[in-house]
This record gives C-alpha cells, structure tokens and sequence, in this order.
C-alpha cells in the first residue's frame, strides 16, 4: 500500500509538471501580455481561458454599442488580448479600456459561481446574515464580485508598465468600469411559506446582464471628461489626473471616463490614429443619424448596389402527387460609403 501510495505521488508530481510545462508554452504564445501578466497566466492556467472570454465579452459588446458609429471599435495598433490596442488617449481608448476591465471581472465573478475556477467559489461573507426586520436572510450562492473584481485588477492593470499620462488614463477607466460594475450588482430573493405565502425569504447577490453594463459605460463615453497630468515636483512624473481647463485641481470622479486626446474623426484610415476609415462600410441612406451615409462617408458619397432575390413561394399540393409553386422575387438596395 506504502509503495503504491509513493507511486502515485510521483505520478501526480510528473503530471503536475506537465501541466505547468504546458502552460508555460501556452502563456509565452499569447501576443502582448506584459511579464507580471505572463507570470499570472503561468501560475493560473485555468484562470487565461476565463480571461480570455472576459476580454472577448468587452470587445463584442464594444463592437455593439458602437455598431452604428464611424468608429465600430476597430484600431490599427498592437494586437494584444484584449484585441487592437487604441495608440491614440481618446474617448474611444477610455471605453475599451474600461469595458474589457469590466468584462474580466464579470467573466471571472461568473466562473467563481459556476466553480470553473479552483481557487474561488460563492461569496461566503454574507452566509449566515438575517435580518429579523425585514423577514429575509443571505442563503445560495452569492456572485463573488470582490473576487472578480480583485483579479481583474491584478491582470488587467499589470499591463500598464509604462510611467505616463497614458497610464494613469488606463488605470482610470480600468477601474471605472469595474466600479459600474459593483455598482450594479443585483439582489434577487426566493420566497419560502405555506402556500406560496412569503412568511420569509432567501436572498443572493447576482451578476447584472453584460448588456447593461455596455448600455452604462456608453453613456459615460458621451459624457468623457477631458482631463490633464499633474506632475511630481521632484521626478517629474505624471501622479495624477485633473479636469482640463478647471480651476484648482479637481480630479473627475471614479465612475468618469476620462480622455486626454481628441478623438480623430475616424473618416479616412490613418495608423498614427488607429482610424479604419469608413470607405466600404455600409450606411443607411434614410437615416439623419450616425449610421446614415452622409454622416458614415463624411461628405464622400456613397455606391448603390441591387440585388434581387428568388425564392419559391405559395407551394401547394396538387393531388396526385406533386408539389407547385410560384417563383417570388423581391429587389433590394445596400449603400456603402466611397
């Protein structure tokens, strides 16, 4: 029994091994982690996947709120895990930064709740909590958003190495959209009692849908604030941020997005920028909105293309024994911006 037991040590120290082989290949092949990054992925292997659908669930989620804009979330940069990095400190860097760190975090805190993570669970704090007056108590799983919140900020700010203005802005927004996040936490209760009655009630803590979290940080993005470094005295490093062009030094507060830069046009591909440019991109010729093709091709003009359509249609069965039916067309037009 002693030999087998020894046996099996080794057995799972060697697998051990492997697995810390095989994600130690898989970490030094994913483009643009920085070394504190690396390192994380190397010690939590399990956790890079879940990572990686958090940064994913900001980018679709980017790409849909600004489905309709000249910039759809597109950018020419680096091309890291958390997609084409914005070079340009602009609105629209302040939103993919904060919805990727949000992302994290809702994708991490959703793990911890579904035990696809070994080193979380529920959020156990709040275990044994009643409160007489109101009739209800803590009871299932509750979303460990500390938890996910924690570990984004471990990863997703360790890629900021750099001492600069443009540090502080991402470290800004990171933390903003994890804030928004938090804050949005919901409370949802299940009701125990003799006949449906609700003599008292089980409540948890659950994750709000990502949607309404890239509803909230697009209305941040409308209302970025433009802010300016304040240097050390003696480094002459950048230590904080303050609102441009106020008086004193108002910091904006920790739910505002915030941006150094004005943002490009984004009408004509520039690598300097990150701006795709808008040639090709399809617009809505009745709309007066951002998605009509003359907001979309900036005064360029568009194409028109038809298409037309055939189907089978009105099919019906002829006794004896076939089917018939008439040939249906119907034409179409698309436009897209010269």
């Amino acid at each position: 029994m002693r030999v087998k037991l020894q046996v099996l040590l080794v057995y799972l120290k060697a697998l051990s091994s492997v697995v810390a082989l095989g994600a130690n290949i898989i970490c030094n092949k994913i483009p643009g982690l920085a070394p504190r990054q690396r390192a994380l992925c190397q010690s939590r292997p399990d956790a890079i996947i879940v990572i990686g659908e958090g940064a994913q669930q900001g980018i679709n989620e980017c790409q849909y709120q600004f489905r309709y804009g000249r910039w759809n979330c597109s950018a020419l940069g680096e091309r890291t895990v958390f997609g084409q990095e914005l070079r340009v400190g602009s609105r629209e860097a302040a939103f993919t930064y904060s919805i990727t760190a949000a992302g994290v975090a809702h994708s991490v805190t959703a793990a911890c709740s579904q035990g696809n993570l070994s080193q979380c669970g529920c959020d156990r704090e709040k275990q044994g909590y009643h409160d007489q007056e109101e009739g209800w108590k803590w009871g299932g799983c509750s979303a460990n958003i500390k938890y996910g919140v924690e570990f984004s900020r471990r990863f997703v700010d360790a890629r900021e190495i750099k001492k600069n203005a443009r540090r502080l802005m991402n470290l800004h927004n990171n933390e903003a959209g994890r804030k928004i996040l938090e804050e949005h936490m919901k409370l949802e209760c299940k009701c125990h009692g003799v006949s449906g009655s609700c003599t008292t009630k089980t409540c948890w803590i659950t994750l709000p849908k990502f949607r309404e979290i890239g509803y909230i940080l697009k209305e941040r993005y409308s209302e970025a604030v433009q802010v300016e470094p304040v240097r050390a005295s003696r480094l002459r490093q950048p230590s904080f941020l303050r609102l441009k062009e106020a008086r004193g030094y108002q910091k904006p507060t920790d739910t505002d997005l915030v941006y150094l830069e004005r943002s490009p046009n984004y009408c004509e591909e520039d690598m300097a920028t990150g701006s795709t440019g808008t040639r090709g991109r399809l617009c809505n010729y009745t709309s007066p909105h951002t998605d009509g093709c003359n907001l979309m091709c900036c005064g360029r003009g568009h194409n028109t293309h038809q298409y037309t359509r055939v189907w089978q249609c009105n099919c019906k069965f002829q006794w004896c024994c076939f089917v018939k039916c008439n040939t249906c067309s119907e034409k179409s037009e698309v436009f897209t911006c010269k």
